[in-house]
C-alpha cells in the first residue's frame, strides 16, 4: 500500500510540474546554501553526519558515531553556522561547537538520564539548550567559561525523558517557545518557566516565534506545519492534502525573508526501503506552491532531514532569522 501511495504521489508531482501557469519546481541542491542535519540514520551506525552544502555540492561535513562510550544514542538534531564559521550542534547525548578545521572547541555531555535535541546560540558567548530529564529544563550556558548562567524548569507533566519536548527557541524578547508533547501544546514561557501563551498543537516538535508575532509549529508525526496567531487561530497550514508527495514527520519549519516556508520531512521512522525517493525537505510559498523540493539519497546521500540552517538569508544569526 505504501509503495502504491508513493507511486501515485510521484505521478501527481510530475503532472503538477508540467501543468501550465505554475513555475517549475527546483529539485537540485543549489537554490540556497545550507547546513543540514538529520536524526537516526540507522544505515550508518559509525557515521552520523552533519553537512554544509554550497553551490549544490557538499562543501564540508562532520561525523560522529551513533553511540557514545556509554552506549547512549548520538544523532544530530540542530545546527547553526556562526559568523566566524564555527558550527553549533545538538546531538541528543551531547552538544558542541566545532571549527571549520573540525576542532571541538566546546562540548557539553548530557548527564545520565537526560538528553538534548536543540542548541541555539544567542550571542558570541552563550547558548540556550533543551535538557530533557526529570525535571526537563531550559539551560542558558556560557561557552567561553563553560558555566551555567541559568536553568529554567519546563512545566511539563511528562516523565518519559525522550517524549517531553524537542526544539526550544529563545525569542528576541527573552521568552522561550517549545512544544509540550505530553500536553499536546505549543507554549511560550517567561524567564521563570511560566506559560504566558499556549495553543493546542499535537506532537509539536518545534515552535518558532515569527517577526509578525505569530507562531510557526512543526507537527512531527501528525504531518502538519501551521502558523498560529496570538489568539490561537490557524492562519496558514500545510498538510498532506497540500503536497503531491508523502509527508512523514514534519519536525521543523523555518520562515524565509520572502515569506516562503521551508519544511523538513523526516522519514527515518519508516522502513529503510522507503527512504530513497522520499522528499527530505521542501520550500513552499504562502499560496502553497512548492518551489523547491530535495530528495538527495545519492551523490550526495544527505540522509534523513531534521533541521536546516539556510545560509544566504540576510539577518542576525542570533535573533534576526526566523528559525
Amino acid at each position: 500500500m505504501k509503495k502504491l501511495f508513493l507511486a501515485i504521489v510521484a505521478v501527481a508531482a510530475m503532472l503538477s510540474s508540467c501543468s501550465g501557469g505554475k513555475s517549475t519546481v527546483i529539485t537540485t541542491l543549489d537554490k540556497h546554501p545550507f547546513a543540514y542535519v538529520g536524526e537516526w540514520d540507522t544505515r550508518n551506525p559509525d557515521k552520523q553526519t552533519l553537512f554544509v552544502v554550497k553551490d549544490g555540492k557538499v562543501d564540508w561535513e562532520y561525523s560522529i558515531p551513533m553511540h557514545d562510550e556509554w552506549d547512549r544514542i548520538l544523532e544530530f538534531d540542530d545546527v547553526t553556522v556562526l559568523p566566524n564559521g564555527n558550527i553549533v550542534f545538538a546531538a541528543m547525548s551531547k552538544l558542541g561547537i566545532v571549527t571549520p578545521d573540525k576542532e571541538l572547541v566546546w562540548e557539553f555531555i548530557c548527564p545520565p538520564g537526560t538528553e538534548s535535541h536543540s542548541c541555539q546560540p544567542i550571542d558570541e558567548e552563550h547558548v540556550v539548550f533543551a535538557l530533557n530529564g526529570n525535571p526537563g529544563k531550559i539551560m542558558i550556558w556560557n561557552v567561553k567559561t563553560d558555566t551555567m548562567v541559568k536553568e529554567i524548569v519546563v512545566p511539563t507533566a511528562g516523565t518519559n525523558t525522550h517524549g517531553q519536548f524537542r526544539h526550544v527557541r529563545m525569542t528576541k524578547e527573552g521568552t522561550f517557545v517549545t512544544g509540550l508533547i505530553p500536553e499536546g501544546l505549543a507554549v511560550e514561557l517567561n524567564g521563570d518557566g511560566e506559560i504566558i501563551w499556549s495553543t493546542p498543537a499535537p506532537s509539536a516538535w518545534s515552535v518558532i516565534k515569527l517577526h509578525n508575532g505569530n507562531y510557526l509549529i512543526g507537527g512531527d508525526s501528525k504531518s502538519y506545519v501551521r502558523e498560529v496567531n496570538a489568539a490561537g487561530e490557524v492562519v496558514w497550514e500545510i498538510t498532506q492534502e497540500d503536497v503531491p508527495f508523502k509527508l512523514y514527520n514534519t519536525q521543523t519549519a523555518l520562515r524565509l525573508n520572502n515569506g516562503n516556508t521551508i519544511i523538513t520531512n523526516w522519514v527515518a521512522g519508516e522502513p529503510v526501503e522507503e527512504w530513497a525517493g522520499s522528499v527530505q525537505f521542501f520550500e513552499v510559498t504562502p499560496e502553497k506552491e512548492i518551489v523547491w523540493q530535495v530528495s538527495s539519497w545519492e551523490n550526495p546521500d544527505l540522509g534523513p532531514c531534521t533541521y536546516l540552517h539556510i545560509l544566504d538569508e540576510e539577518g542576525d544569526v542570533y535573533f534576526g532569522l526566523q528559525r
